[in-house]
Parts: structure tokens; C-alpha cells; sequence
């Protein structure tokens, strides 16, 4: 069979860890997953009320116009249902608008250090990937995406911006974003995605979302995802806001049933839930507080975060690093594909999981030797 190199030479996105494996491998009973940058709340637990009372429905197809969702999302984000649409995810958002804006061999840019399913979604729709190197401090560098993008116009039909990024936890401020803009907003051969999946946990004061200005400029995408802040991330469902001929477009192309009964029952509670995020909220803050400090104590670099986890340096190779947790039953999060060698990727878990995290560190560090 003829496979298209484009597609035979692509590195599949690979997930954190499960604990079912780890237990399996290791001959575990107790296992703390810190990986995938998920709620350790788990979901909310109006949304698992409103899911419990639609399992009697399952025999019906879901709503395929995703009206009660859409609607609650209108009113709580403020803007119209028509610049509103759904995925399976945030990934599959990504996956379809790449389909929709690229011919094969036309360009995606980002950068270096931003979230692997740019790349792994170029690749799979025949698109080039552009990688532009992060800031010293590993951040989006928006002047040289800019730059690159001016240079070659021609070749650039999607600038992806990852703001929080995941997996560094760096954020672009207010004036970096409006400067970008100025610079890459309105072009009509080229749309822009500001990737906000971290947005509510966002302390820095200098932070603004890319929906701000979604009004000025029309060739700009907005994404979310209910996956972190509202628990969700089994449900799988990430939302769009966009110029209304986007959205018609993103209709055309999604499948009629791409977020699931349940998955829309889910998140249109949890959506209503404020007690239930500002609960997560003050649990993410707390936990990175505790992190920074135990890092500090342990003398590793790290690179403050406005996401639900920390990048940190171990100055080891994590790859043994991260062997010596697995076999304490700490999940991490190795980053060797975007060329991190020596770090790992620490999410937020419950105060005793993040204590057993630190105390397992701890002994690994005097394990493996320093580079």
C-alpha cells in the first residue's frame, strides 16, 4: 500500500502515561499521575449530576446542532452563537482548521516550544510545519513569528499561538499580543489561533485574552477547552470563537455528532459552576506556590507558570529521572520531544499527591547524577 511520506514520517502525539500502565509495568498498587495537566477535583459535580440524569437518553443520537451548550457558552463568554462552535476537543478543533485553511505543502507556524498537536496536525493534513526558536526565558517569541511570517507570506496560511503555553506555562502579555496583532491582524491570506486552553488559571496582571479583540480583527480564532479548569478532559470537548464564515465553514467539515450526549450534558453544567472554578482556581495557585518553593529547596530551575503545572529543570537526564518516579509511582511528564532533555513537566495534583511528588524527587535526585 502507498503511504504519503508526509503522513508515514510523522511522530504521533503521545499521551501522558496512564496509571493502569504504570501499576501493570511497575507492580504497583499506588500510583499518582501528575502528567497531563487534568483537574485532580475531577469534574464538577453538577456536571456529573446533569450526566447522571441523561444515561436514561443514550439511545438517542445527540443533538447535532449542540444547541443548549452553545447557548449557555453565548451567555457566559459574551458573544454571538454564530462565532461559536465545538469539537471533540481542542485537538480536533486544531485538526479541522488546519484541513480547512492549508493545501497540502502550505504552512503552519509557531514556535519551538508551543503544544505538539500543531505539529502533529500539519503533518497529518500535508501541511509544513514552520518552528520558530522561543524566547531565553522559552516563550512564544511573537516579534520573530512575525518576522518569519512577513518573509514568507506566501507559504503561511495559520500562525498558531499557544497563551498560556503548554507544556512551558509562559504567557504573552498585553502589549506583546496587541503588537503581534498590529503586525499580523486582517491579512487576508493567513489566520490567526490564539490557543487560550489555560486561560482560567492566569494570574499575571499583564495577561489579556486574544477575544478582546476578536471584533477588530477577522483573521483571528480563539480557542477553549473544557479539559482543565472544568474537569472535563474525559468528555472531550473544546469550543472555537471566530468570524461568523468561519464557523459556517468549521460546520461544513465537522462530523454532525462530534461531541458526544454526554460530553454537552457535561459541560454545559459545569460551564454554570463558578463555586466549582474558583475552587480549582485556589487549588492550581496554592499548588504552584508549593511547587516553586520546593524547587527552590531542591535547587532545580523552573519557569513560573500561568498554567495547572510547572516546567522544571532536573540538570539530570529526565529520561532516568522520569524511570526512577515511574518506579515510585509518580507520573511526570518527560518533554524530550520539543527538545527539552533535561526537563520535566510537574502538573497540579491534590496537596498529598504533590507531597508524595516532592518526597519521591527528592530520593531520585541523589539517584541520578547531575549532567
Amino acid at each position: 500500500m502507498k503511504i504519503s511520506p508526509e503522513i508515514r514520517n510523522m511522530v504521533p502525539y503521545k499521551p501522558g502515561k496512564p496509571i493502569s500502565e504504570t501499576q501493570r509495568e511497575y507492580g504497583l498498587k499506588t500510583v499518582y499521575k501528575l502528567a497531563s495537566n487534568e483537574n485532580p477535583l475531577g469534574p464538577s459535580p453538577k456536571a456529573l449530576a446533569a450526566v447522571q440524569n441523561a444515561l436514561q437518553h443514550q439511545q438517542l443520537y445527540p443533538d447535532a446542532s449542540q444547541y443548549e451548550l452553545l447557548h449557555t457558552i453565548s451567555k457566559v463568554w459574551n458573544f454571538p452563537v454564530e462565532q461559536l462552535a465545538l469539537g471533540n476537543g481542542s485537538d480536533e478543533l486544531i485538526d479541522l482548521l488546519t484541513r480547512i485553511f492549508c493545501e497540502p505543502g502550505e504552512g503552519v507556524l509557531t514556535s519551538q516550544a508551543g503544544f505538539a498537536a500543531y505539529k502533529v496536525s500539519a503533518q497529518a493534513n500535508r501541511a509544513t510545519i514552520y518552528e520558530v526558536p522561543h524566547t531565553k526565558d522559552f516563550g512564544f517569541d511573537l516579534n520573530a513569528i512575525a518576522d518569519f511570517y512577513e518573509k514568507n507570506a506566501a507559504k503561511i496560511r495559520i500562525i498558531f499561538v499557544a497563551n498560556p503555553n503548554n507544556p512551558t506555562g509562559t504567557y504573552a502579555n498585553q502589549t506583546e499580543v496587541e503588537s503581534f496583532l498590529e503586525r499580523v491582524g486582517n491579512k487576508e491570506d493567513v489566520v490567526v489561533i490564539f490557543d487560550e486552553a489555560y486561560n482560567e488559571f492566569v494570574r499575571a496582571k499583564d495577561y489579556v485574552s486574544a477575544q478582546k479583540y476578536l471584533s477588530k480583527y477577522k483573521n483571528l480564532i480563539v480557542l477553549r477547552t473544557f479539559s482543565k479548569i472544568y474537569g472535563l478532559a474525559g468528555f472531550r470537548v473544546g469550543a472555537m470563537i471566530a468570524p461568523k464564515e468561519v464557523i459556517e465553514v468549521y460546520n461544513r467539515v465537522r462530523k454532525p455528532f462530534n461531541v458526544n450526549d454526554l460530553a454537552q450534558v457535561a459541560a454545559n453544567a459545569a460551564l454554570q459552576d463558578e463555586e466549582f472554578i474558583q475552587r480549582s482556581q485556589q487549588i492550581c495557585w496554592k499548588a504552584l506556590d508549593y511547587f516553586y518553593k520546593k524547587l527552590e529547596e531542591l535547587g532545580l530551575p523552573y519557569i513560573p507558570s500561568q498554567g495547572n503545572f510547572v516546567m522544571f529543570d532536573t540538570l539530570r537526564d529526565a529520561a532516568k529521572v522520569n524511570e526512577a518516579l515511574l518506579r515510585r509511582g509518580i507520573i511526570m511528564r518527560p518533554l524530550l520531544n520539543y527538545g527539552f532533555k533535561t526537563h520535566l513537566r510537574l502538573s497540579v495534583g491534590l496537596e498529598h499527591e504533590n507531597e508524595a511528588a516532592f518526597k519521591a524527587l527528592a530520593e531520585v535526585l541523589k539517584e541520578v547524577p547531575p549532567l
